[in-house]
């Protein structure tokens, strides 16, 4: 015969510490609400079970009926840990498996048979584990890849809980056959629930590695990706240019006098106006793929299909950002902002030309008196950058007012009326 009271006094055991582990985690981060449940869940767990071991040591009504609704009640408790860890409302199906032995185990036909209570007692904790399945897979199934896994597990325990309860309805067993019955269907849950919190604890190492990356290619001030995160997307830019037979454009934005800015009105309303430009800008590039290169300066990445777009895209932020009030809480900031843009083939972009190629633009753009954009074409990206005069070449460079005009007779010098 199956020793139902070991075997529960083994599981009480492992669902305290585990409450004790997770309480704990849930002090170092209170925000983390999950393992608040999860703990709640293994401890109410544990109490319930250790309420069933007393029978005979405390009244009935104590031992079977609160103490396996209590039990059970720990299931609901889990399934709240997971939707929270999803930042999800609290659904009214995780109070099933409670709700369900509850409503049946007064009914007098099963409160006076073991057998009738172990099968209901396995359907509610059948509903549990499906409760459970459903929860998980709520969330980022493909991202989280664990998450199949341990979905997995929940419809085992799921599985295994409703085929006892449906043998057990269908042999009619002796209290005895019935006991090594639910005993054995208990322990098999409680191993597929140490494998579930295994794989638990993996997924949440898995989130925080991705948010540990997510933070060293994100810039800390405005949310938007820094220098390192910004240029690891240029090459699925280019292939996607490629695959769309597109070109390949980089747009840089300076912030005009943006000392002036922070002179005036101190350095807080100046990280007051970078985040609202990158607030603003970014949902003017395709994919997001924008970032901030340092200071006052951001850029971009688009597959684009010519310069027209290119240009649209520019003078879209270009003139938003002109119309947007950035309050200091004291006055309105007035702010503009210069962009230059580089084009290239998809086959002929270089991240470190067209960069240059743009940043060379943008040098126009400030020169042609700020609050507009200059294009350097595939020509004009593809060029080594304009030497220094030298006295020894006999020759002079165009100087930057030359080229400024040469942009505007070309077209290619976009700026406010």
């Amino acid at each position: 015969m199956f020793n139902i009271a070991t075997g529960l006094a083994i599981w009480c055991s492992e669902a305290m510490t585990l409450a004790l582990v997770l309480f704990v985690a849930w002090r170092h981060n209170v925000r983390n609400e999950a393992y608040l449940y999860w703990g709640l869940g293994f401890l109410l767990t544990g109490m319930g079970f250790a309420m069933v071991a007393l029978r005979g040591e405390i009244p009935s009504v104590l031992s079977i009926e609160a103490g396996n609704a209590i039990a059970l009640l720990g299931q609901s408790a889990w399934v709240a840990g997971f939707l929270a860890l999803d930042r999800k409302r609290i659904e009214w199906w995780a109070l099933l498996p409670p709700v369900i032995w509850l409503a049946g185990v007064f009914l007098p036909w099963v409160n006076s048979d073991y057998s009738n209570r172990v099968v209901l007692y396995n359907l509610a904790s059948a509903t549990g584990a499906t409760a459970l399945a459903m929860a998980v897979a709520a969330g980022d199934m493909r991202r989280e890849r664990t998450r199949v896994k341990l979905m997995g597990v929940f419809v085992i325990q799921g599985c295994l809980c409703f085929g006892s309860a449906l043998m057990m309805a269908l042999t009619l067993p002796s209290d005895i056959e019935a006991t090594n019955l639910g005993g054995a269907s208990a322990m098999a849950s409680a191993f597929l629930l140490t494998i579930a919190f295994a794989f638990t604890c993996r997924l949440i190492m898995e989130r925080s590695e991705r948010h540990l990356r997510a933070l060293t290619l994100t810039d800390s001030l405005t949310g938007v990706l820094n220098r390192r995160g910004l240029l690891g997307y240029f090459d699925a830019t280019r292939e996607k240019a490629h695959d769309d037979q597109r070109q390949v454009a980089v747009l840089l934005f300076d912030l005009d006098h943006f000392k002036r800015v922070n002179d005036r009105f101190g350095h807080q309303s100046g990280d007051a106006v970078l985040t609202a430009f990158a607030r603003m800008a970014r949902q003017y590039i395709p994919n997001n793929i924008f970032g901030r290169m340092g200071g006052e300066e951001f850029a971009a990445f688009a597959a684009v299909a010519d310069q027209t777009e290119a240009e649209a895209i520019a003078e879209a932020i270009r003139t938003e950002f002109c119309r947007l009030p950035v309050s200091t809480g004291e006055a309105i900031v007035p702010v503009t902002v210069s962009i230059g843009i580089a084009l290239a083939s998809s086959i002929e972009a270089n991240i470190d030309k067209l960069i240059s190629a743009a940043d060379r633009a943008l040098y126009a753009a400030k020169a042609a008196g700020r609050n507009c954009t200059v294009t350097f074409g595939e020509a004009e990206a593809a060029a080594p950058a304009p030497a220094t005069p030298s006295s020894t070449a006999g020759e002079l460079v165009p100087t930057v007012d030359d080229q400024v005009e040469a942009l505007r007779r070309m077209g290619t010098l976009s700026r406010a009326g």
